[in-house]
């Protein structure tokens, strides 16, 4: 019990960190709304999900071991960020709220499997709360990554309510703006930053 407080404890921390993740949420709530912002925690739980199996499988060590093959797919979620961003900045009018959803829950989605954050997680910090002599280390790990997957998704629901509610107090259209384009600087700075720190 004292180890599992500790992992849970080391999660809420990681997910409280800025990342990729969190800097869509707050960026799509708030010029969006709460609907669109629900749908994207969907696809970042689902991609947290398919990377933990991943990792439990042993596929993701794979990745980390194939420095070129690493390389690739932190490019492409660097790329895929600044993309972000820009769709961010120019904040076209939104689609049926149908649309909404399931454009938010595929970006959420993209968005996290191409997280290194969530990758080297995963790799790095998970295992040291495996016991490697356990006869279900697998299992120990699935587990885990549960947890993982069910503490981010709470805090990204937060994250989500509190920007829907920050941007239904703006009170114009040049304020949503302002906070619009801040927020897509703030991706392009979360992407440059993980493209240099990962």
């Amino acid at each position: 019990m004292a180890l599992f407080s500790e992992f849970l404890l080391t999660s809420i921390l990681i997910e409280l960190t800025p990342g990729p993740n969190m800097a869509y949420l707050a960026a799509l709530s708030v010029t969006r709304g709460k609907k669109a912002g629900l749908a994207a925690v969907c696809g970042i739980a689902l991609g947290l999900a398919i990377l933990g199996a991943f990792a439990a499988a042993g596929l993701q060590a794979l990745i980390l071991a194939s420095p070129w093959l690493y390389q690739i797919i932190r490019t492409v979620g660097f790329l895929y960020l600044l993309w972000l961003a820009y769709e961010t900045w120019l904040s076209p009018a939104p689609n049926a709220q149908e649309a909404e959803a399931f454009e938010g829950f595929k970006k959420g989605l993209l968005t996290n499997i191409l997280n290194p954050k969530a990758g080297i997680f995963y790799i790095s910090v998970l295992p040291a709360f495996v016991d490697p002599k356990a006869a279900d280390v697998a299992m120990q790990s699935f587990f885990l990554a549960l947890v993982y997957v069910t503490t981010a998704t709470l805090i990204h629901i937060l994250i989500v309510v509190f920007a829907d509610f920050a941007g239904k107090s703006l009170s114009s259209q040049g304020q949503v703006t302002i906070v619009r384009r801040l927020l897509a600087v703030g991706l392009v700075a979360v992407a440059v930053w993980f493209l240099l720190k990962t």
